[in-house]
């Protein structure tokens, strides 16, 4: 329904009335995603996701499409056309790369209601050919975490960059992409014979022999080493001089733990809670928690699963959760600041950890801790949970183990003073990173300057190390520094013995550990750490032979 032109106030309530049907409807389909049993989701997946809600629900896009359907006597369709076209363009125009990324996603949500816009019997489903390389102007990003991965092998987009959430996406799916390639790709024909290397960003049409030839003995080489890396999984992760490292991956439902045991994990580092507060139109009752940490624990098998506290705010939204708009949201109403401040939603949180602990190795971590004061908050709330199921009767683990992700600086630069308060230490690399450095990582124009291995960012995690085990506390890593290999003998060498990454990353790391010694490690760390500079130490890893 396209073109035609409203005639009366009945007309205009119809279209009104269809609009805001075609919006809900879109907005259960990617609830759907992000509940669906199908399909495990990564944050980087989620947090899309939960960006694409926000944009259906964003009250300026439905004023605009309303105003011209009641002003202009638009049907719907045009309407909609229309308001988005206006917003993409806004988008385009901007000179931050990352938002000029941030188009796509205006585009995608703007089709995702005009699907439900058409009428009966219009439909735009893709069904791709085993081995299938797309080449597109662009994928939206909802497109890309629904992709059947078993058919579709690879994609190169004439648009987008590195930072767009499809680029981001392919990634965490081990889906070899390439974006921005430009209007070269507009001349590629379904005969043409493509080599697409998603390491490099590179796409080759219609390649030399030569070049095929090197290219097959790389894909195979890569193929064996994955195979190779992958039988390690029942070797111990210990150093060649016989220091044993404990290798955890980092999950977001007990889904994954099948996986974590597969590529030779042993626990859990970090288990993401906010999966179970997506999908959904209201906050979790406390039964309903229990039983997804319940599921996680006995997937488990005894194995230790560090259960971090919700972690929302920041880039981490809830449909039903109003959260306030923030100019800097890194630096506002997120995490352990929000469960302080809403006690009733921590609290039944913790109440259904602490149920779920008799049934495995569960331990609680709170996120985004700065210091003493909020820690101790944290801490009183958690026992008011323990007194309210022990006046119930309701069994748990009264030695339940609790610790805090180290993730902003003041909290690394006082760890000697926090590790006195709890049994672990986390190190969230990614954001003690940001905020040491004050780089936004999703600022393309300043991505260069997020560096972990800055001297600064490396005293900060030498320092949490330090102070954890004068304490006799455990320390661990879960940021992403934990599956770089580049960092894995430095921080061996700085005394790190617990390595919390994607199930994924394991093998490779494992690989690292079991043939170097601790001897080397310290070896590095002590050169490392005398370095001025991140490209001098940067190279000195790299000749380091890891």
């Amino acid at each position: 329904m396209t073109g035609i032109l409203l005639k009366n106030e009945a007309e205009v309530l119809q279209e009104v009335g269809r609009f805001d049907l075609a919006v809900t409807g879109a907005v259960h389909d990617i609830e759907a995603i992000t509940s669906g049993r199908n399909h495990i989701l990564q944050d980087d997946e989620l947090a899309v996701l939960e960006t694409h809600i926000e944009l259906l629900t964003d009250p300026q896009i439905r004023k605009d499409v309303i105003e011209k359907i009641e002003t202009e006597k638009k049907n719907a369709n045009d309407a909609l056309i229309e308001v988005i076209g206006n917003f993409v363009q806004v988008f385009e125009n901007m000179d931050d790369e990352y938002m000029r990324a941030r188009a796509i996603d205006i585009k995608d949500i703007g089709n995702r209601i005009l699907d439900h816009l058409k009428e009966e019997g219009e439909t735009s489903a893709l069904i791709f050919d085993p081995d299938t390389i797309i080449i597109a102007e662009d994928i939206s990003p909802s497109d890309t975490i629904t992709m059947d991965i078993s058919r579709v092998i690879g994609f190169a987009t004439q648009a987008g960059s590195k930072t767009s959430h499809t680029a981001i996406i392919a990634r965490s799916k081990g889906i070899p992409a390439v974006a921005g390639c430009g209007d070269a790709l507009g001349t590629i024909v379904s005969a043409d014979v493509i080599i697409l290397d998603g390491f490099d960003g590179l796409v080759y049409v219609n390649p030399d022999q030569e070049i095929m030839d090197a290219y097959l003995i790389k894909r195979a080489d890569f193929w064996q080493r994955s195979s190779e890396l992958l039988a390690l999984k029942d070797t111990p992760a210990i150093t060649s001089d016989g220091e044993k490292i404990t290798l955890s991956a980092n999950i977001s439902g007990a889904d994954t733990m099948t996986e974590v045991f597969d590529k030779g994990g042993e626990g859990v580092g970090l288990f993401r809670t906010e999966l179970l507060f997506m999908g959904r139109d209201s906050f979790p009752t406390e039964d309903e928690q229990f039983e997804f940490y319940k599921s996680a624990a006995l997937q488990a098998k005894g194995k230790p699963v560090i259960v971090r506290t919700i972690d929302i705010g920041g880039d981490k939204h809830l449909p039903y959760f109003n959260l306030p708009a923030e100019l800097n949201p890194f630096l506002g109403y997120r995490a352990i600041r929000i469960c302080l401040d809403r006690k009733d939603l921590f609290i039944t949180q913790l109440k259904a950890i602490l149920r779920a602990s008799i049934f495995g190795d569960l331990k609680i971590m709170f996120p985004m801790i700065s210091g003493l004061r909020e820690l101790k908050q944290a801490k009183n709330i958690l026992a008011e949970a323990k007194d309210e199921l022990l006046k119930d009767c309701i069994a748990f683990n009264v030695d339940i183990k609790v610790g805090i992700m180290i993730e902003i600086p003041s909290a690394a630069i006082t760890a000697d003073i926090l590790a006195k308060e709890v049994d672990f230490f986390s190190i969230g690399t990614n954001d003690l990173c940001q905020y040491t450095l004050a780089v936004d990582r999703m600022n393309q124009k300043i991505a260069h300057l997020y560096d972990p291995f800055n001297p600064g960012v490396l005293r900060l995690i030498q320092n949490v190390i330090e102070q954890g085990h004068k304490n006799n506390i455990h320390v661990g890593m879960c940021g992403e520094m934990a599956s770089d290999p580049l960092a894995t003998l430095l921080l061996l060498g700085m005394g790190l013995n617990d390595f919390s990454m994607s199930a994924a990353a394991i093998p490779s790391i494992k690989n690292i550990i079991i043939n170097n010694s601790m001897v080397k490690a310290k070896e590095i760390q002590h050169k490392v750490m005398a370095m001025d500079s991140s490209e001098a130490i940067i190279a000195y890893l790299k000749e380091a032979g890891q």
